[in-house]
């Protein structure tokens, strides 16, 4: 199973993120999580044992015109599930896209209609879906 969560706001959410990666291990084993975030929060998850690959956006150069080959670059990955931690719209963006099988996010969103799964809390991680 692979995994991709996707936390593009600021150092504090990074951290308040990371227990997820742990629960998914602990759930799923065998899988393969990736982890995507802001430049500048990478020192944080670079080098987690937990996670095989963290993927940067840049958002001060040429925004989007790396959110789109962002897109095209996760949609190579053939997700099983994308996890959107955040309700930005360039996060629901690259979920929506993503070509994962589950996409997962907050309803706040503004992208949330074209996600398969949503959460009405943002205090609580929108992972219900998952179940083994």
């Amino acid at each position: 199973m692979k995994f991709l969560l996707i936390q593009t706001a600021f150092i504090g959410d990074v951290v308040l993120a990371t227990p997820l990666i742990e629960k998914l291990r602990k759930f799923y084993p065998d899988s393969e999580i990736d982890f995507l975030l802001r430049k500048g929060n990478e020192g944080l998850l670079t080098g987690h044992p937990h996670l095989r690959q963290v993927i940067i956006l840049d958002k001060k150069q040429g925004k989007y015109k790396n959110l789109l080959s962002l897109i095209s670059t996760i949609r190579k990955e053939k997700y099983d599930y994308v996890i959107n931690l955040q309700r930005f719209f360039a996060s629901g963006l690259l979920t929506a896209f993503s070509g994962g099988n589950h996409t997962i996010g907050f309803d706040k969103n503004p992208l949330s209609f074209l996600l398969q799964k949503q959460s009405s809390t943002r205090y609580q991680p929108p992972i219900p879906a998952i179940t083994k």
